[in-house]
């Protein structure tokens, strides 16, 4: 049940609409009756296990790793506790097809495969009205947004509102390797523009029609968006996803005083790297200022 919803309990068709409380056929008899489920359900009662068990030999039955990004997406959609168990049932399956590599195809075609509103959309149209906007979000103790503005989406580029899919995978990662509770979660997309013709052209594309704003109009927005997260959720962690080099620096420098965030392609990449040259010397006895070391690519943290 969301955080403005009245304290009576979700019973029937609602209680099984709302994914953070459905259980499916794992509901008690007793649970059934107690929240008018009966009829509603088939009557076998299942466990966790066996409910796991069945949508894993589904996946495994298809051929195309972005249907299974669909099925677990729409399975997240109804039955969150499931979706959970069925990722750490094997991470090193499942993970790969809720995020990277799959979530790149997956945001590429977005407006092609899109099903249901997830997280916020924040328009530039929308200036001066943003705390208003995310005032709509069901849940009052937000703790990580994730936001892109969808300029470098993976190796992939301007993906504009498409961009969607990467806070989406990536909370889902926060709640499944951290064990943050999703309510915590929200996804976030700064939709200022996309200079990416062939979305412009395609009459699907679900984002604003328009080319990038740049300059200060640009920093205005996002100084707006992140007033109003402080102003609404003062505990909140913000995550700066996949935005271009000449903003994502700036964006670090202009809010590190001010409030609590980071940018996973600059902080979090440099940190797993050096994690890991840190392990190296362990291994190997050696000192870090004694290696040499070689950048290859053009990405944030490099």
């Amino acid at each position: 049940m969301n955080a403005k919803a009245g304290t009576e309990p979700l019973c029937g068709y609602a209680r099984l609409r709302e994914p953070r409380l459905n259980k499916g056929t794992a509901f008690s008899e007793a649970e059934r009756r107690a929240y008018g489920l009966e009829g509603l359900l088939p009557p076998a009662v299942t466990s966790i296990e066996l409910q796991v068990a069945r949508r894993r030999a589904e996946i495994a039955n298809l051929d195309d790793d972005l249907l299974k990004y669909l099925v677990l997406t729409d399975l997240q959609a109804r039955n969150e506790t499931l979706f959970y168990a069925i990722l750490m049932s094997d991470p090193a399956t499942y993970l790969p097809l809720v995020y990277t590599p799959t979530v790149g195809e997956a945001s590429q075609k977005f407006a092609h495969i899109y099903r249901e509103a997830r997280g916020m959309y924040l328009p530039i149209t929308a200036r001066g009205r943003l705390r208003e906007l995310l005032g709509n979000w069901p849940q009052q103790d937000v703790r990580f947004i994730v936001v892109t503005d969808g300029e470098r989406i993976l190796g992939l580029g301007d993906l504009g509102a498409g961009g969607m899919g990467i806070p989406i995978g990536k909370l889902a990662l926060y709640t499944a390797c951290a064990g943050v509770p999703p309510q915590y979660c929200l996804p976030v997309v700064l939709d200022v523009g996309t200079n990416n013709a062939a979305l412009l052209d395609d009459p699907l594309y679900l984002g604003l029609r328009q080319n990038r704003v740049r300059g200060a109009g640009y920093t205005a927005f996002v100084d707006e968006f992140v007033d109003a997260v402080q102003a609404l959720y003062p505990k909140c962690c913000i995550q700066w996803e996949d935005f271009a080099n000449p903003n994502a620096v700036p964006i670090l420098a202009r809010y590190r005083d001010r409030i609590c965030s980071f940018n996973d392609d600059i902080q979090g990449t440099a940190g797993v790297a050096l994690a890991g040259l840190l392990a190296a010397t362990r291994i190997t006895g050696t000192k870090l200022t004694d290696q040499r070391l070689l950048f290859l690519g053009g990405g944030s943290a490099g």
